[in-house]
C-alpha cells in the first residue's frame, strides 16, 4: 500500500514539473492567474480536480 502511495506521489511530481519544463512562461502566465482568483474559485477547482481523480480511479478499477 506505501509502495503504491509514494509511485503515485512520484508520478504526479513528474506530471506537474512537466509544464514549467516545457512551457515556463506559459506555467507563469496560469500562475499569475490562479494567484488573482478568489478562493472560492480556486476551492472550486480543487474541488473539481478531486472529483475527476477519483471518477478516473473508480473507472480504471
Amino acid at each position: 500500500m506505501l509502495e503504491n502511495l509514494l509511485t503515485a506521489l512520484a508520478l504526479m511530481l513528474v506530471l506537474e514539473g512537466m509544464l514549467p519544463f516545457i512551457a515556463p512562461g506559459f506555467w507563469r502566465e496560469t500562475f499569475r492567474r490562479v494567484v488573482s482568483m478568489a478562493d472560492g474559485q480556486i476551492r472550486f477547482i480543487g474541488l473539481a480536480s478531486m472529483l475527476a481523480g477519483t471518477l478516473l480511479l473508480v473507472v480504471l478499477k
